[in-house]
């Protein structure tokens, strides 16, 4: 059975929150949601396997652990909840999260889709002026004695171009959306597509903002559960997968270990700065650190909004003046020449 997505995680966090805060059990209330008739058969499938370990009578979090379909730290979180007594809120807290990381993961489409799309667009609008309307073009200059010339040669000698090597063109572009499809649908492509982006100034600044909002986010979870930070940082460190900002939490682990205060720590060891990292000075000195941490993962939420919104914001008009520079370049290279032969006859 392949991983949950972030959706089915949070709809099954959020129906066990539900069950065990009405008092039913565990057992029966994942007989409940297999006998839900809107439910998959894939969803009832796995329902009906967690159930069934429940019943030879192990614990919810080695359930889910035997499935291999729930994430390391969803198990983990379990696990705590169980030990802790506070499953119910552990299982909303986790609803929550996995819609943040839904968000984020929606931010992230959103930001690399809509320039390609847009790009695409425009591509497809320039051939279609150079495969179909520059040789037009040509054959009325021939038929009034005269050939294409300057800019408007060069564009027509363009077109030739790729009718002429159309099948290698194609079959780049065919590897070009092999490699996009790898890095959606593959984990590795992911974390490939993902390394390579981080090069640009604009996405190493909106991973980071992510891998802060999943940070805050998860270690708001482990303080809310009666857990030590140096431990919350340690569990919270397996859902972030940006590896410069894994080295900032072992920095944070290590000033920890040193006896440095929690808003100290991650002050020095640069996972948070300015604004936020007040926050938490106040709110480690006030005992609502968990607060402050939920707090900063709504912030940073809203950064990576605002961010992915002001870059789309800016690329829409560059990419619209583009393409109609690039047009109004071929068509006026034609125009003009073909105005004045006839303005000669």
């Amino acid at each position: 059975m392949k991983k949950l997505t972030n959706t089915d995680l949070s709809y099954f966090c959020g129906q066990m929150a539900m069950i065990i805060r009405a008092g039913i059990s565990s057992i029966e209330g994942l007989h409940m949601m297999s006998e839900d008739s809107e439910a998959s058969s894939d969803e009832k499938k796995l329902y009906s396997e967690i159930q069934r370990k429940l019943e030879e009578g192990g614990y919810l979090y080695n359930a889910l652990e035997s499935t291999g379909v729930f994430p390391a730290y969803m198990v983990n979180m379990t696990r705590i909840g169980e030990e802790t007594g506070t499953l119910d809120n552990v299982m909303e807290a986790l609803r929550i999260h996995y819609n943040r990381e839904e968000e984020i993961r929606q931010s992230i489409r959103q930001a690399v889709t809509y320039p390609i799309v847009m790009a695409g667009m425009i591509l497809v609008v320039i051939l279609v002026l150079l495969l179909q309307v520059m040789p037009v073009f040509r054959q009325v200059f021939r038929q009034l004695g005269s050939e294409m010339t300057g800019f408007a040669g060069i564009m027509f000698d363009a077109g030739d171009a790729i009718r002429r090597y159309s099948l290698v063109i194609v079959a780049v572009f065919a590897f070009i959306l092999l490699l996009i499809f790898i890095c959606i649908r593959t984990e590795g492509g992911r974390r490939a597509g993902i390394a390579f982006l981080s090069n640009f100034r604009f996405f190493k600044k909106l991973r980071n903002d992510i891998s802060t909002s999943r940070f805050s986010d998860g270690l708001a979870l482990a303080l809310r559960s009666g857990f030590s930070a140096d431990f919350g940082i340690e569990m919270v460190s397996e859902i972030i997968d940006d590896k410069a900002f894994r080295k900032k939490i072992d920095v944070c682990k290590d000033k920890l270990n040193n006896g440095a205060p929690f808003d100290e720590a991650l002050k020095e060891s640069a996972i948070l700065s300015g604004v936020p990292a007040r926050m938490m000075t106040i709110g480690n000195r006030t005992g609502s650190a968990d607060t402050v941490m939920q707090q900063i993962s709504d912030l940073s939420q809203r950064n990576i909004d605002t961010s992915i919104n002001n870059a789309l914001g800016a690329i829409e008009p560059v990419l619209i003046v583009s393409l109609s520079l690039i047009i109004g370049a071929i068509l006026m290279s034609v125009i003009i020449p073909f105005l004045g032969m006839v303005s000669s006859i």
